[in-house]
């Protein structure tokens, strides 16, 4: 049986369009949350989350400020991966070539750095007019612990969102022939709508047969909306593990790898599902 999985998620008040505060702000808030002498005591964690576009804030104004991969931020990922013996994850305005991506960066202790573009574009912000849309998701492995991470709006289409079954796998047993087992979000969700990013949540990880984590934002923005956080973690029944209330604030969770292989066991509803194919659009 693979081990459990340490996830701190770090639910900050981005400083508008800012990096360098909030690299600052961000460093300070897991050090806190995470020490980087406790690699072997209950404070270690295996993976630390922070919000979408965690330099800046989700702005479209922020194009000018979008760093390469060989940019400070990725850097600093990398750094503070490293410093903590975790993963660490959350996403930045990238620039490649002419296009700007809203890329969620997935960096490991080791340097290793993987990255998922936000498929879904926030239209009713004009985010499609200004940024690029990415075409294929992203299935990572991390400590036996297969994990989907997406991007904010991300959350409202659950075919994108579907754990799958793995072609030749159907008779592996239930938790082999899925995809992944976490599926995780960041984002810069407003308080305006904060019953959809708590029920889409919760209904992502009952559907899906996994664990769900969504770290969100808190605090105001440059455009004058209201983020309540409400970061979470949630299990595979949407049974809350972990919750933050409005405010800066971090948390730790703890996901049984055993109670999710012997939930899929007992409830395979994978095997009914209906086939589908994803299309990249365009």
């Amino acid at each position: 049986m693979m081990a459990d999985l340490r996830v701190t998620l770090i639910q900050a008040d981005t400083v508008w369009h800012d990096p360098v505060a909030n690299r600052e702000r961000l460093a300070a808030a897991i050090a806190a949350a995470v020490p980087s002498d406790a690699r072997a005591a209950a404070a270690s964690t295996d993976l630390i989350v922070l919000p979408e576009t965690f330099t800046t804030g989700f702005s479209n104004e922020a194009l000018s400020r979008a760093e390469g991969m060989e940019g400070p931020t990725v850097a600093w990922m990398q750094a503070q991966a490293a410093a903590h013996d975790a993963a660490i994850t959350g996403s930045v305005q990238i620039r490649e070539g002419a296009a700007v991506f809203n890329r969620l960066l997935w960096v490991t202790p080791d340097g290793a750095v993987a990255h998922y573009d936000k498929r879904h574009l926030f239209r009713m912000s004009g985010e499609h007019e200004r940024y690029a849309a990415g075409r294929e998701r992203l299935v990572v492995t991390w400590r036996g612990w297969r994990v989907l991470p997406l991007v904010c709006y991300d959350l409202r289409f659950p075919v994108y969102s579907r754990n799958r079954v793995v072609p030749g796998a159907a008779d592996a047993g239930a938790s082999a022939a899925l995809a992944y087992d976490l599926l995780l979000y960041v984002a810069n969700w407003p308080s305006v709508r904060q019953t959809a990013w708590r029920t889409l949540l919760r209904a992502r990880a009952i559907e899906n047969l996994a664990y769900a984590v969504g770290v969100n934002r808190t605090g105001v923005d440059g455009h004058g909306l209201v983020f309540a956080g409400g970061s979470a973690a949630c299990d595979f029944l949407g049974e809350t593990v972990v919750e933050l209330p409005e405010g800066i604030g971090t948390a730790t969770a703890t996901l049984d790898r055993g109670a999710l292989a012997t939930h899929r066991e007992r409830f395979p509803a994978h095997r009914d599902a209906d086939g589908f194919e994803l299309k990249a659009e365009g």
